[in-house]
């Protein structure tokens, strides 16, 4: 049952993401063409989302409610291979349901928040998913490594995101989370589903990277 709940949490929390972060992309207009209000908005708005879930699921699952972060946390030895693949599940589950209800409410022809590639360009592309990615998630796994950080865990974490999305935007859209990439892109079809494996391929890379980086980083020498 315990492992329900965490599943249950993790489609919620990817719910919640991509109705109120991608549905604020899309209500705003946000095309990452310049920076301005519209743009602003979007990054705080994913990071909020993961302030409020942080603070809501975050004693739950753990709140990850992201491919990448799941993937590095089963790198790292925080998170079985069970529990992984219900995350996963949960995760794309959660986002295709929140895209859904997105669409009826805003219409497909808004975008629903989906990315694209940054000129045409899938190599560069990629690379930018990488980077944001690890930024993102070698943050989560600093700012989670130690107990008294709990406190602050969630803000750290949401404004780790809106940095990323920060710079990001104007490039990609910023996706650094494959369900979120996928729910979106699975209704609005054309480019934005065709390019998806990008955006859900890189993160989980970005992800990985970050996990190797901060085991490296953190391992105690042996005296």
């Amino acid at each position: 049952m315990n492992a329900i709940k965490k599943y249950v949490a993790e489609f919620i929390g990817t719910f919640v993401l991509v109705l109120f972060a991608c549905g604020t992309a899309a209500v705003v207009k946000c095309n990452g063409a310049d920076p301005n209000t519209a743009y602003l908005m979007t990054a705080l708005s994913f990071g909020l989302v993961i302030v409020a879930m942080a603070y809501s699921i975050g004693n739950v699952s753990g709140c990850h409610i992201n491919p990448a972060v799941s993937i590095a946390m089963l790198v790292n030895g925080k998170l079985s291979v069970k529990d992984f693949i219900g995350y996963i599940v949960a995760q794309f589950a959660g986002a295709i349901a929140g895209a859904a209800v997105l669409m009826a409410i805003v219409g497909v022809e808004t975008g629903l928040g989906t990315n694209g590639l940054y000129n045409g360009n899938i190599g560069l592309s990629f690379v930018i998913e990488v980077i944001l990615t690890f930024v993102f998630v070698i943050a989560i796994l600093g700012v989670t490594s130690k107990q008294e950080n709990s406190a602050v865990a969630g803000i750290v974490i949401g404004l780790s995101l809106v940095l990323v999305h920060i710079l990001g935007i104007a490039f990609t859209g910023t996706s650094v989370n494959p369900a979120r990439s996928f729910g979106p892109a699975l209704f609005v079809g054309g480019d934005a589903l065709k390019n998806v494996w990008v955006f859900i391929l890189a993160p989980l890379v970005g992800g990985v990277l970050a996990a190797l980086t901060y085991k490296f980083l953190s391992k105690e020498e042996k005296a």
